[in-house]
């Protein structure tokens, strides 16, 4: 049998590590690039030195020659700048979106049957870009993701375990919306061993969670004061990949293309979907209250705004 092949493109702390959860993990062979070659190269060394003791047989292999993704089952985007105290993700755009425009339309190149999952910040617009430079090749929507919404609700589902004392098992969090501080964290579908979170904490105390949820990020970029979050990124990323590459039908929040789901059409959001061998299988319609539609749409015209300064920027430094 064919072993499944995952270019990791981006060498810096998401992207290697991803490579190592993804070895370790026993879920594909990993190619790493970077345009530092020689830090993907060594990473890749690195990592393959430490298998006897990890006792894989994955292969990783660095460097930054984009051939050698070839014939890859899925391509995650991770390069991009990280950001800093004081910044947000939006102030990200130009330079990030330069960087991924060019490391997608290599990747494709090669792998032009990938999925294609972008963790670049901020996210639902460099997913947006994504798809804009792969669906003018004939990639359907289903194969271009963001990924967001799973770090987002392994935040929140940490904030609620700590809050109840209860083992993080029990917990089935709802995060919706952009990657950002506009993100919608539902707390009636977010469950606790079945039971709503609003049965098990205070207002107060709910409100409190969602907004620690929304400021996770930055909360972690101010206390490393350089670097941004890395370990909970890979592992996200690394949980949408299995569930792709094993076919298993698992639902996961994750920035897809809307066309008219929850009134929304003609951008990415995070929404429950349904991930399997074919990328997004199916987008799933929560019933939601107006005030909760209402802040999923207004979050989705953030994206819109976002997007629509991404190409101005963009079409400014051509």
């Amino acid at each position: 049998m064919q072993q499944a092949k995952v270019t990791v493109i981006g060498a810096g702390n998401v992207g290697a590590t991803a490579a190592q959860r993804l070895a370790e993990k026993n879920i594909a062979n990993v190619v790493l690039l970077d345009i530092m070659g020689g830090v993907a190269a060594g990473k890749a060394l690195d990592l393959m030195e430490a298998r006897p003791v990890e006792l894989h047989d994955r292969m990783i292999v660095g460097g930054d020659d984009y051939s050698l993704s070839a014939g890859s089952d899925v391509v995650l985007m991770t390069a991009g700048l990280a950001r800093k105290p004081g910044m947000s993700r939006d102030d990200l755009l130009a330079k990030n979106a330069a960087i991924v425009k060019g490391c997608i339309e290599a990747a494709y190149k090669h792998s032009p049957n990938a999925i294609f999952i972008t963790v670049s910040n901020p996210v639902d617009a460099m997913t947006q870009l994504t798809h804009q430079i792969l669906s003018a090749k004939g990639v359907p929507n289903n194969k271009i993701i963001g990924m967001a919404g799973v770090l987002d609700s392994s935040r929140m589902a940490f904030f609620i375990a700590e809050a109840l004392n209860v083992s993080i098992k029990n917990i089935q969090p709802c995060v919706m919306g952009g990657h950002g501080d506009d993100m919608v964290p539902v707390a009636r579908y977010t469950t606790v061993a079945g039971i709503p979170l609003p049965d098990l904490l205070p207002e107060a105390k709910v409100n409190e969670i969602i907004e620690r949820t929304k400021k996770g990020g930055i909360e972690i970029v101010n206390l490393l004061g350089t670097g941004s979050a890395f370990y909970a990124p890979a592992s996200s990323s690394v949980e949408m990949i299995e569930a792709i590459l094993t076919d298993r039908k698992q639902i996961l929040p994750s920035s897809c293309m809307l066309t008219g789901e929850y009134g929304i059409d003609g951008v990415y959001v995070g929404v429950p979907a349904k991930l399997g061998k074919d990328g997004i299988e199916e987008i799933l319609q929560l019933k939601l209250t107006d005030a909760e539609l209402k802040e999923l749409q207004s979050s989705a015209d953030s994206v819109r705004t976002n997007v629509a300064k991404m190409a101005e920027l963009m079409n400014a430094a051509a």
